[in-house]
């Protein structure tokens, strides 16, 4: 999504302004500037109004431009060209966990998935000179008037998962350029996420056929969460698919926090339910939360029990014994979210259309001890997942 110009290439500006003399047309905006220099209006901005320090490499883009296709910065283009307010509003929803006095008590004081995927915005909002302004939502908050309104305060807006309804999304999107983490896309908006098909599919396949268990449970995350469908229906066809008896319900709901998993496990063990073979959690926060309560009960894992999540955030690999986890590239989902975000609020000349793309990172399944795989296994499998990615 960046535009590079090599020296035997002739400088998009020249063609411009070739095309603008002497025809009549209405005079060159900032668009016109930014689309001929290959840069952001935002650094258009910065040039014409002395903000920032551009670099010396932009600066001369945007001049070269400016004076090749006559543009003239006058009161209302000025006006135009400081409007960009160089914020993005990022939305999470953050649940409030239970307060307990357990060994979970502070979980959500640490560093949660949805922080690890801002860092990764805040990487490359920083190399466009951009802020981030982020506001949690509730869990159950759905009137969307929250997110409208920070709408009005950014130049665009970054949503994880499903904070809007996919109809306020489309009305939001005609608003201001808008991307999705872990939704769906619309007609104008963007979506990117993770291959959650393929990762869940290789570990199932994993767990059924390389280690034959025969029995699978599944700890799910919020139900209407996007991910956590796409993965649920996974694991239904593949081991419907293997013969295997897959095991779900309610009393196997959970909410994405190593509490809820923790207390998931500690209900069914004392409820005296039989165990499957094996436990495939909705993330590795709650694989946690069943890893510590199986360990409180001296049922053995792999040996009795095989435990396996999703995302391999760090802590996955220095658990005891170390876990079986679909490694999402975390923070990349983030940095792609806010380039094409980026992309969408300052369009570069001859670029795709992008609303409507559902943009698909790549998994990988690392195996390790708590399925059932040996300390000297391969510890990871590359998977396909790259439809809809950016050219």
């Amino acid at each position: 999504m960046t535009t590079g110009t090599g020296s035997e290439t002739r400088h998009p500006a020249a063609g411009a302004a070739a095309m603008t003399a002497g025809t009549g047309q209405s005079p060159p905006t900032i668009y016109d500037v930014a689309r001929a220099a290959g840069v952001s209006i935002a650094s258009v901005s910065r040039v014409l109004n002395g903000r920032r320090n551009p670099r010396e490499e932009t600066r001369d883009r945007v001049l070269q431009a400016v004076a090749e296709l006559g543009f003239v910065p006058d009161g209302a283009a000025r006006a135009l060209s400081v409007r960009l307010k160089e914020v993005v509003g990022v939305v999470v929803r953050r649940p409030q966990l239970s307060r307990n006095d357990g060994v979970f008590a502070d979980e959500d004081e640490n560093l949660q998935f949805p922080d690890m995927i801002n860092r990764g915005m805040e990487v490359v909002a920083q190399h466009y000179g951009y802020d981030l302004l982020i506001r949690s939502v509730d869990l159950h908050e759905s009137d969307g008037r929250r997110i409208f309104a920070l709408a009005r305060k950014s130049d665009g807006l970054i949503l994880h998962d499903q904070v809007i309804s996919t109809e306020q999304l489309t009305r939001l999107g005609r608003q201001v350029p808008v991307v999705t983490l872990a939704f769906v896309p619309t007609p104008t908006t963007v979506n990117v996420r993770s291959d959650n098909e393929a990762g869940m599919r290789e570990l199932i396949r994993h767990l059924s056929v390389d280690h034959g268990y025969g029995s699978i449970a599944y700890i799910s995350g919020h139900l209407d969460s996007p991910d956590n469908v796409a993965r649920s229906a996974t694991i239904r066809s593949e081991t419907e698919a293997a013969g295997v008896r897959f095991v779900n319900g309610p009393q196997w709901q959970g909410d994405y926090s190593a509490a809820g998993g923790a207390r998931v496990m500690e209900r069914l063990l004392a409820s005296g339910a039989e165990l499957p073979r094996a436990i495939v959690c909705g993330n590795d926060q709650t694989a946690i939360g069943v890893l510590y309560a199986l360990a409180q009960r001296r049922i053995e894992i792999p040996g009795q029990v095989a435990v396996a999540g999703f995302d391999d955030i760090p802590v996955a690999r220095h658990l005891n014994p170390r876990l079986t986890s679909v490694r999402q590239p975390i923070q990349d989902l983030g940095a792609t979210a806010f380039e094409t975000l980026h992309a969408l609020i300052s369009p570069a000349a001859g670029q795709q259309e992008l609303r409507g793309r559902d943009i698909v990172l790549p998994t990988r399944l690392n195996r390790r001890e708590s399925c059932g795989c040996g300390p000297g296994h391969p510890d990871s499998l590359v998977l396909a997942g790259t439809e809809g990615q950016l050219p």
